[in-house]
C-alpha cells in the first residue's frame, strides 16, 4: 500500500475515550455522510482503545468487548464499509495499550491476521507498556511486517509519540503516518506546543509516511476527554490551517454528530483541505526564523504556493515577506496573485507582502504566478 496523501476521518479517543459501542459508531460514520464530511474528503471512521476485553481469549485473539459491541467488529466494518467509508482500530507495540488493555507485543501477527480478518483498513498502533529491553523500531517493523503480509491493504498509523528518535527510524518500519508529538488537548497551550515542534520536524516527513502532528480538537469546545479548556473559533481556523499546510493527517475529534455550522464550516473548507492533499507533497519551509510567529511556505503541484503566516505569540506581530523569498527574483518578471483561503478576498504584488497579525491569529494564502 502507498499512501500518497495524508488521510482524512475521524478517531473516537478525543471526545468519548472508553464510552464507545456500536451505536456510537454507526451514528458517527452516517453522521460523516449527512454532514458533508464524506465529500469534503473524509473517509475513514477510527475506533481508538478499549475497544477489548481485558485479556487475550485460549487461542490468543483479542475479543472485542460483547457488551460494547455485542456483534463483534465486523458488522461495525461492515456497516461503515456500506456507506463508501473505511474502517480503523487501535492497538500497542506494547504488553498493554495505554488504556489497559491487551497491546500486541509478541501477538503481532495474530492480531495483524484478526484486522484483516474484520475488514479494517486502517491500523493506530500505540506506544505505551513496551518492554525496556526491546527497542522501539523493532517493535514497530514487527508489526509493519504483520501487516504488509496479513492479506489486506491496511494504513499503518505509528503513534510513537515522537519517542526515542522516532523521526530517524519511522520510515524503516513501514508505517504510513508516524506521530511526531506527544498527545494534543483541546487548549491554546497544547496547539501552540505542537506547533513550535514542527520546525525541525518538517525534513523527516515524507510522501507515504508523513508526519501525524495528532488529531483535531477544532469543535471540541472544551467538551470530550480532552475538551480542557477549548479554544476560540479563530484559534481552531489557526489549528486546522496549519495541520493543513504541514501535511498532518486531519482527523476530527469532536463529536460529529453535532457540530454547529461554524465549526463545519471549518473542517470542510475545500481550498484548505486541497492544500493538504496537493499531490506533489513538496516540503514546507520557513522563510522566517522565528518559532512563534512563523512564516511557512509550500510549493504546490501545479507551481501555485501555499503560503501561512501565523502568530502563536500573546502580543501583536508585524510580518513580511518578499516574493523573492519564494524564488521569483525581480528579474523574473513575475508577480504573485494571493487569495486568502478564509476570506475569500484577493489581491496581486510584484515585491512584498506586509501584514499586521493579532494575537493567535493567521493568514493563508494560495499564490498563483503570473507574467507582470
Amino acid at each position: 500500500m502507498i499512501l500518497k496523501t495524508p488521510p482524512l476521518g475521524w478517531n473516537s479517543w478525543n471526545t468519548f475515550a472508553s464510552n464507545i459501542n456500536d451505536q456510537l459508531i454507526r451514528e458517527s460514520a452516517l453522521a460523516m455522510v449527512e454532514s458533508g464530511l464524506k465529500d469534503a474528503g473524509y473517509e475513514y471512521i477510527v475506533i481508538d482503545d478499549c475497544w477489548a476485553l481485558k485479556e487475550r481469549d485460549e487461542n490468543g485473539r483479542m475479543v472485542p468487548d460483547p457488551e460494547k459491541f455485542p456483534e463483534g467488529i465486523r458488522p461495525v466494518a461492515d456497516y461503515v464499509h456500506s456507506l463508501g467509508l473505511k474502517f480503523g482500530m487501535y492497538t500497542c507495540v506494547g504488553e498493554r495499550t495505554c488504556a489497559d488493555y491487551p497491546g500486541s507485543y509478541d501477538h503481532e501477527f495474530i492480531d495483524a491476521a484478526s484486522f484483516a480478518e474484520w475488514g479494517v483498513d486502517y491500523l493506530k498502533v500505540d506506544y505505551c507498556f513496551r518492554p525496556r529491553e526491546t527497542p522501539g523500531h523493532l517493535l514497530y517493523k514487527r508489526m509493519g511486517t504483520a501487516l504488509a503480509l496479513c492479506g489486506r491493504d491496511i494504513l499503518f498509523s505509528a503513534c510513537s509519540w515522537g519517542a526515542d528518535n522516532t523521526a530517524e527510524w519511522v520510515k524503516s518500519t513501514g508505517a504510513h503516518i508516524w506521530r511526531s508529538t506527544t498527545d494534543i488537548f483541546d487548549t491554546w497551550e497544547s496547539i501552540k506546543k505542537i506547533a513550535m515542534q514542527q520546525t525541525d520536524l518538517q525534513k523527516y516527513s515524507s510522501r507515504g509516511c508523513f508526519n501525524d502532528m495528532d488529531m483535531l480538537v477544532v469543535g471540541m469546545n472544551g467538551k470530550g476527554h480532552v475538551g480542557l479548556t477549548g479554544c476560540t473559533e479563530d484559534e481552531y481556523r489557526l489549528h486546522f490551517s496549519l495541520w493543513a499546510l504541514l501535511n498532518s493527517p486531519l482527523m476530527i475529534g469532536c463529536d460529529i454528530r453535532n457540530m454547529p455550522d461554524a465549526i463545519k464550516s471549518i473542517i470542510t473548507n475545500k481550498a484548505v483541505i486541497a492544500i493538504n492533499q496537493d499531490p506533489s507533497y513538496i516540503m514546507p519551509f520557513m522563510i522566517n526564523s522565528h518559532p512563534e510567529h512563523p512564516i511557512w511556505v509550500r510549493m504546490l503541484d501545479n507551481g501555485d504556493f501555499a503560503i501561512g503566516l501565523f502568530n502563536y505569540e500573546d502580543v501583536p506581530v508585524q510580518h513580511h515577506f518578499s516574493i523573492a523569498d519564494l524564488g521569483l527574483n525581480r528579474i523574473s518578471g513575475k508577480k504573485l496573485e494571493l487569495t486568502d483561503l478564509w476570506s475569500g478576498e484577493t489581491f496581486t504584488t510584484e515585491n512584498f507582502v506586509c501584514r499586521h497579525l493579532e494575537p493567535h491569529s493567521f493568514l493563508l494564502y494560495r499564490g498563483t504566478v503570473k507574467d507582470v
